[in-house]
């Protein structure tokens, strides 16, 4: 009986304090600065214009012929990079470029959610393409593709150096979104 009692002041004491309470939902408050953007003027035959933010790496040759070649625009501080990649096209390999563009997108149907697809025409400066954006934990959250349909054509992809977990990379995502979508809203063909 005496145990009885003890136990019973002991739970006492220890019991006093406040009931515990959940924490209240935080979400991270990541700030970008206000996009700048400069004309990027390469040998690639295209120029667009592109974020400050964006350090980017000279022409690069993609393949052998030299009809291939890329240049890849890295954030550093969003920890992400968009490829950009040129192909000199002719009347036989335009449909092949197309298919490429729109079956890479669709393997990331694995871990997709949902893909968004957005036609872009902008028949005064003759480009004319799509934006995918990938929803989910998928590998890229965003590509696209443009061209001429004549002489050149251009597909580029965001990929982060990170997991793709869906909620920690959605503000960059966005960010960069809209970096790639004033990409192809800006791209003029060079002669």
């Amino acid at each position: 009986m005496r145990n009885f009692v003890l136990a019973i002041i002991c739970l006492s004491i220890f019991s006093c304090d406040d009931p515990p309470l959940p924490k209240p939902k935080a979400y991270l408050r990541l700030e970008y600065p206000q996009p700048k953007y400069k004309i990027l003027n390469t040998e690639l035959p295209f120029a667009f214009e592109k974020n400050i933010l964006a350090d980017s790496v000279g022409a690069i040759k993609v393949s052998r012929d030299g009809k291939s070649k890329g240049i890849d625009l890295v954030y550093p501080n969003l920890k992400g990079t968009i490829y950009v990649t040129y192909k000199a096209i002719d009347k036989s390999n335009l449909e092949l470029f197309l298919m490429d563009a729109q079956n890479i997108t669709q393997t990331h149907t694995v871990k997709a959610d949902e893909i968004i697809e957005q036609p872009y025409i902008n028949t005064d400066r003759k480009v004319y393409g799509m934006f995918y954006e990938v929803g989910g934990n998928a590998a890229s959250q965003s590509q696209f593709y443009v061209t001429d349909s004549v002489r050149h054509f251009v597909t580029g992809s965001l990929y982060f150096y990170a997991k793709p977990n869906y909620d920690s990379i959605l503000p960059a995502a966005h960010y960069l979104k809209n970096d790639i979508q004033h990409i192809m809203e800006t791209i003029t063909w060079k002669k």
